[in-house]
């Protein structure tokens, strides 16, 4: 049996990194991966503000005992005329900082005398409530890298910068198969025998989640002709194509045998771990094939562990595992096994705050309810006997599934 971070590292191993780039508006960026490293074409900010509402000065002027004189106030997106020696000048959050001030102070710690002369209460400190130029963002500088997912508040720093438009990966498309005579669609009246196909929109889901395009998702029977066709048109349209079941050793497992005869080379595994041991890596024109286990459960598990840092790779991104944080096991079972275990989890505080990976009450793998409860994959090691308190790997759902 292959380790899991062996086989983690043998998918991920799979990706062909994308090769070409399109352009897209800064509207449309939000979940798309940066193709090219992003300089800053202006400074942020552009020049020295002031970070309050209160009166700028030369912070050499400050005189406990005597009071300075105001000039007109200046206004955000004014341009305010130099101030004078011994002066200060009423500011606002966002206004220029005049010629030759140097500090702000804020409104609450000053006052005006019956001659509209400002006095400072509190003694400054020079520099203070001064935003200067380019301290956020400076003209020239690297401010995003090749590799970047973007988030919302990237955007507003592209925004910022003024960029309308950028270059970006194209999203990977995913085919999805599944097979089994015994699935029909949701929606359809179940007959004697039947279940309804959970795999094929539940893929759909974390594909589109991690913001990737499913191309295509075919339901075919268990027939050889209608597997290896769907495998041919699937591999030819898509970057990736993933299948749920039909590659074990029974007779109607029939996706290994319909990958061989169309050409395909094939790897199937067994892995150390629990839920998820088959585990199948294919090519076929070139095009990578995850074959996942067919129960519900486990082909999440799977995917959320080893087929997402794939999936990061054909998107281009450069963080393919994300982080894995750490906490005490909650509940009252103790687990040891000779596999990895990895228990579907929710964080919650215990009696004292601190927050625990608290394992749903019921394990098996044929729960499907238990992934809309947990928040992730609590992970225990092989042949380590792990019980309530003990520090357990937490792959967080929030982090791992996008």
């Amino acid at each position: 049996m292959l380790d899991f971070d062996d086989a983690q590292q043998r998918l991920m191993g799979a990706a062909i990194p994308p090769s070409t780039t399109e352009r897209v508006h800064l509207a449309d960026a939000l979940g798309r991966v940066l193709a090219h490293d992003l300089v800053a074409l202006i400074d942020i900010p552009p020049a020295d503000n002031s970070a309050m509402d209160g009166y700028a000065l030369r912070f050499a002027d400050y005189d406990a005992e005597r009071t300075l004189p105001v000039q007109p106030a200046a206004y955000a997106g004014d341009v305010p005329e130099a101030l004078k020696p011994g002066h200060a000048m009423r500011l606002f959050t966002g206004s220029l900082i005049p010629d030759d001030a140097d500090t702000v102070v804020i409104q609450e710690e000053c006052e005006l005398d019956d001659k509209q002369a400002l006095r400072i209460l509190n003694p400054p400190t020079k520099g203070q409530h001064v935003r200067y130029q380019g301290e956020d963002m400076a003209q020239g500088r690297t401010i995003l890298y090749a590799g970047t997912l973007l988030s919302s508040g990237h955007v507003a720093m592209l925004a910022a910068q003024g960029m309308a438009e950028l270059e970006v990966f194209p999203k990977p498309k995913i085919g999805i198969l599944t097979t089994g005579n015994e699935l029909v669609a949701p929606g359809t009246p179940l007959k004697a025998g039947q279940i309804y196909n959970s795999n094929a929109p539940m893929l759909a889901a974390l594909v589109e989640q991690m913001q990737a395009v499913v191309h295509r998702s075919v339901q075919a029977q268990d027939e050889l002709p209608a597997i290896q066709e769907a495998l041919q048109q699937l591999t030819q349209e898509c970057d990736l194509v993933l299948t749920v079941g039909g590659v074990s050793v029974g007779d109607k497992d029939l996706v290994k045998p319909a990958i061989e005869a169309a050409g395909g080379s094939m790897n199937l595994w067994r892995v150390k771990m629990k839920p998820g041991k088959p585990v199948a890596l294919a090519h076929l024109n070139d095009t990578p094939i995850v074959g996942l286990p067919g129960n519900p459960v486990s082909a999440y598990a799977v995917f959320i562990l080893m087929v997402s840092p794939l999936l990061r790779a054909l998107q281009g991104r450069t963080e393919l595992c994300p982080p894995i944080h750490h906490f005490p096991l909650g509940g009252e079972q103790r687990f040891l096994g000779w596999r990895e275990d990895f228990l579907r989890t929710r964080l919650q505080a215990n009696a004292t705050g601190q927050l625990e990976a608290v394992p749903h009450s019921q394990q098996f793998s044929n729960i499907i309810n238990s992934l809309g409860w947990a928040s992730g994959l609590a992970r225990i090691p092989a042949d380590v006997d792990t019980g309530p308190g003990d520090q357990v790997a937490f792959y967080d759902f929030n982090l791992w599934a996008y």
